[in-house]
């Protein structure tokens, strides 16, 4: 069963990346824990996202997941995965996804452009995406302030992370 908070990847490759974005599409206003439990489903109903794989999904395949046991039911986050899919193989054509990440200037650049080339990834999942995959992000404390609500899982991923000497937070 998949840990409900996740570990940061220090050497992701492709199929990481659209794992780790999947993960935060499908976590976005939902309960952490509850996708989270469930997530080898997902890994497996999206043939270990396998880029390649997935974004040559068909309307076939979107419902056939939606009618997969232990995944969230939803067309739109499910299309979005596929669109998220084919957009990172177009970036790793086009720079090599690890030389796309380090190619801005800050990390406002790069959330600002992440935010509009990927689906469903906006401020939240931004940071978490890049925290997860080993990539500089603002530390925690002072970033969360810009973001309304409460976000205690993040925290917990946070504090796990530091502990385990993998944060790549910015001072």
């Amino acid at each position: 069963m998949a840990d409900p908070i996740p570990d940061v990847i220090v050497d992701p490759q492709l199929r990481d990346y659209l794992d780790v974005m999947s993960r935060a599409v499908f976590q976005a206003g939902l309960s952490w824990a509850g996708i989270g439990k469930h997530w080898d489903q997902y890994r497996e109903a999206f043939d270990a996202f396998e880029p390649a794989k997935v974004a040559r999904y068909t309307e076939g395949d979107v419902d056939r997941l939606m009618r997969t046991d232990g995944i969230l039911h939803s067309a739109r986050k499910i299309r979005a995965t596929i669109a998220n899919a084919a957009a990172i193989i177009e970036v790793d054509r086009a720079h090599g996804f690890a030389g796309y990440l380090r190619s801005f200037p800050d990390y406002a650049a790069l959330a600002a452009d992440f935010k509009k080339r990927f689906k469903f990834m906006g401020d939240m999942n931004v940071w978490y995406f890049l925290f997860r995959v080993h990539q500089p992000v603002p530390q925690f404390e002072h970033w969360v302030r810009t973001i309304p609500g409460d976000h205690p899982r993040m925290k917990e991923m946070v504090e796990k992370a530091r502990a385990a000497g993998t944060s790549m937070e910015l001072t």
